[in-house]
Protein backbone atom coordinates (compact mmCIF):
# COMPACT_ATOMS: atom_id res chain seq x y z
CA UNK A 1 0.00 0.00 0.00
CA UNK A 2 1.52 3.33 -0.59
CA UNK A 3 1.63 6.31 2.09
CA UNK A 4 0.83 9.41 1.49
CA UNK A 5 4.09 10.91 2.21
CA UNK A 6 4.95 8.56 -0.57
CA UNK A 7 3.14 10.10 -2.77
CA UNK A 8 4.24 13.57 -2.04
CA UNK A 9 7.93 12.70 -2.21
CA UNK A 10 7.42 11.54 -5.64
CA UNK A 11 5.38 14.57 -6.39
CA UNK A 12 8.13 16.54 -5.05
CA UNK A 13 10.42 14.73 -6.72
CA UNK A 14 9.09 15.67 -10.53
CA UNK A 15 9.17 19.21 -9.40
CA UNK A 16 4.87 19.57 -9.00
CA UNK A 17 5.03 20.64 -5.61
CA UNK A 18 6.20 23.83 -3.78
CA UNK A 19 7.84 24.82 -0.53
CA UNK A 20 5.61 26.44 1.81
CA UNK A 21 7.11 27.63 5.60
CA UNK A 22 5.17 27.65 8.26
CA UNK A 23 6.55 28.61 11.87
CA UNK A 24 10.40 28.14 10.43
CA UNK A 25 9.49 25.08 9.32
CA UNK A 26 8.98 24.03 5.46
CA UNK A 27 6.95 21.30 3.72
CA UNK A 28 6.38 20.63 -0.08
CA UNK A 29 2.70 21.30 -0.51
CA UNK A 30 0.14 21.42 -3.04
CA UNK A 31 -0.89 25.24 -3.84
CA UNK A 32 -3.61 26.17 -5.89
CA UNK A 33 -4.91 29.41 -6.77
CA UNK A 34 -7.11 29.13 -9.69
CA UNK A 35 -9.81 32.11 -10.63
CA UNK A 36 -13.30 31.97 -9.49
CA UNK A 37 -16.32 34.47 -11.09
CA UNK A 38 -17.49 37.00 -8.24
CA UNK A 39 -19.70 39.62 -8.32
CA UNK A 40 -21.86 38.06 -10.87
CA UNK A 41 -19.25 37.16 -13.26
CA UNK A 42 -17.93 40.93 -13.01
CA UNK A 43 -14.94 40.35 -11.49
CA UNK A 44 -12.38 37.50 -10.84
CA UNK A 45 -10.80 36.35 -7.47
CA UNK A 46 -8.42 33.62 -6.55
CA UNK A 47 -9.29 31.34 -4.56
CA UNK A 48 -6.10 29.99 -2.69
CA UNK A 49 -5.74 26.41 -1.25
CA UNK A 50 -2.93 24.01 -0.17
CA UNK A 51 -2.71 20.12 0.26
CA UNK A 52 0.07 18.34 2.26
CA UNK A 53 0.22 15.17 4.02
CA UNK A 54 -0.98 15.19 7.77
CA UNK A 55 2.52 14.16 9.17
CA UNK A 56 3.97 17.41 7.82
CA UNK A 57 1.79 20.14 9.05
CA UNK A 58 0.27 18.20 12.32
CA UNK A 59 -0.48 21.43 13.95
CA UNK A 60 -1.75 23.76 10.86
CA UNK A 61 -4.89 25.61 11.98
CA UNK A 62 -7.06 28.40 10.95
CA UNK A 63 -5.41 31.99 12.02
CA UNK A 64 -1.52 30.17 10.91
CA UNK A 65 0.54 32.26 8.53
CA UNK A 66 1.91 30.20 5.83
CA UNK A 67 4.86 32.01 2.93
CA UNK A 68 4.44 30.49 -0.16
CA UNK A 69 6.66 31.55 -3.14
CA UNK A 70 6.85 35.24 -0.95
CA UNK A 71 3.91 36.01 -0.26
CA UNK A 72 2.49 35.32 2.88
CA UNK A 73 -1.48 33.73 3.48
CA UNK A 74 -3.73 33.57 6.66
CA UNK A 75 -5.07 30.23 6.85
CA UNK A 76 -8.78 30.13 6.92
CA UNK A 77 -9.90 26.49 7.07
CA UNK A 78 -8.10 22.95 7.29
CA UNK A 79 -9.60 20.25 7.01
CA UNK A 80 -9.17 16.16 6.29
CA UNK A 81 -8.88 14.26 2.66
CA UNK A 82 -9.98 10.85 2.43
CA UNK A 83 -8.41 8.38 5.18
CA UNK A 84 -7.56 11.62 7.29
CA UNK A 85 -3.91 11.82 6.51
CA UNK A 86 -3.81 14.45 3.65
CA UNK A 87 -5.44 18.00 4.77
CA UNK A 88 -6.44 20.91 2.38
CA UNK A 89 -6.15 24.33 3.78
CA UNK A 90 -7.88 27.22 2.58
CA UNK A 91 -5.98 30.52 2.53
CA UNK A 92 -6.19 34.33 1.86
CA UNK A 93 -3.83 36.50 0.93
CA UNK A 94 -2.66 38.98 3.43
Amino acid sequence: MVRVEDMYAAAASAGLLVDAEVGGQIVAVDFRSPDETVLDGFALSADYSMRFPLSGLPNLAAGHTVTIGGAVYRVRDVRAIGDGSERRADLSLL
